[in-house]
């Protein structure tokens, strides 16, 4: 269980005091884009981190680019060859990994906060602005929220996994070393 599959819900049962959209809440909930569209960025970049320094450590370590060979596995000892084969997995795992981070997510709900969409929320948003109405800005950026903590969370997800592997790969280079 994640760190974000626990969080309270005790605010979710509370009734709103009127049926009014406030600026308060229209306000909040622009922050609340604001802030997961930040963390998607952020995500972004960590696994752009990874990626590069698990590309440089394959590109520029000898025994990096040994763990791909085929005699590491023949002619080295079986201590060597075993750490040599949870090296690779562990790079190769956290490149995929970070690779997952910055591909394009899809989700089943879109908003006419999204480009790809513009075309079929456009109609809407002329009608809503012909109407002045606040609700419908506020339903917009409330099912923004609910997709941009989808891509989010998938996101930190990758993240993890690409960062783990980068642990366990400097580990497995480590103990490669100290067997050989």
């Amino acid at each position: 269980m994640s760190d974000f599959d626990s969080a309270p819900t005790e605010m979710l049962e509370m009734p709103m005091a009127t049926g009014v959209v406030t600026e308060e809440y229209i306000n909040h909930i622009r922050k609340v884009n604001d802030v997961f569209y930040d963390q998607i960025k952020i995500s972004d970049q960590k696994a752009a981190y990874i990626f590069t320094f698990m590309l440089a450590f394959l590109i520029s370590s000898a025994e990096g680019r040994g763990v791909f060979t085929f005699a590491r596995y023949t002619e080295g000892s079986w201590p060597a060859a075993i750490l040599s084969g949870g090296l690779a997995i562990a790079s190769v795992a956290s490149i995929l990994s970070a690779i997952l981070v910055v591909l394009p997510r899809r989700a089943e709900k879109s908003t006419s906060l999204f480009w790809g969409t513009w075309p079929q929320h456009r109609p809407i948003f002329e009608h809503a602005a012909q109407r002045s109405d606040v609700s419908y800005l506020f339903h917009e950026y409330l099912n923004n929220a609910d997709v941009l903590s989808l891509i989010a969370r998938q996101k930190y997800r990758c993240v993890s996994y690409a960062f783990r592997g980068l642990v366990f790969t400097v580990i497995a280079y480590i103990l490669l070393l100290l067997a050989t």
